[in-house]
């Protein structure tokens, strides 16, 4: 069979397998949130990241990427086991039409996978739910793991949205408000360098303990 994929997080710009075709557009009723614990690819069981899912919500878009996979039953079954281990912290798939920009009225193509997450924090282990803005920013700041920081998956997926022109307001805010949180990290290291003396080094990394910043890493393959 063939089958097509809608990225709306790091397949946007981090698909990692193989695939034939990639059109940028949009799903409907659905918004991008970051409420789903990433606890094994940009953070830990202790503290986990924050990625994202998608929400329904009437009269919302949301912008990404679809990939056609097709080439014959192993390459079709070779990337959906991949999907489906990458994927793995979300707990159901559905389908859905997707939409090209300037052809509203009608599906591009319809019956779309997207991976997405139940809103439930009592039948799903992995969902946070919805946060403070400046709670949600602190958790993005400070949560690593093997892929990375937390924050450059949302720098990623930032950047990757301005890049297909159609950049989302939510992250927008949301990836400013982190740096907010960086930038308090980084004057009170400074006012630990003037305390300690000019003739001595401090690195705000080590100082900082409740941020637990690291420094960036290129994004892997696997990746949420």
């Amino acid at each position: 069979m063939v089958f097509w994929v809608f990225g709306y997080g790091s397949l946007v710009w981090n698909p990692g397998f193989q695939y034939d075709e990639k059109v940028i557009g949009y799903v409907k009723d659905y918004r991008r949130v970051f409420d789903l614990a990433c606890i094994d690819h940009r953070g830990t069981p202790e503290h986990p990241a924050r990625t994202c899912t998608l929400e329904y919500s009437e009269g919302s878009i949301c912008w990404g990427a679809a990939y056609c996979v097709s080439g014959g039953p192993e390459v079709e079954e070779a990337a959906m086991q991949y999907l489906e281990r990458r994927e793995c912290e979300y707990d159901h798939k559905i389908t859905v039409d997707f939409y090209k920009e300037g052809e509203d009225l009608e599906p591009l193509i319809t019956g779309v996978i997207v991976f997405m997450s139940t809103p439930d924090v009592v039948s799903n282990k992995y969902y946070l739910g919805p946060a403070p803005m400046d709670e949600m920013a602190w958790q993005i700041a400070t949560a690593f793991g093997p892929c990375g920081n937390n924050r450059d998956y949302l720098f990623l997926l930032e950047k990757a949205l301005r890049d297909i022109n159609h950049e989302d307001d939510y992250v927008i805010e949301l990836a400013n408000e982190v740096r907010k949180v960086l930038g308090m990290a980084e004057e009170i290291a400074k006012e630990k360098m003037n305390v300690a003396g000019a003739h001595i080094t401090v690195n705000f990394k080590d100082h900082i303990p409740s941020l637990q910043l690291r420094p960036r890493q290129e994004a892997v393959a696997m990746d949420l």
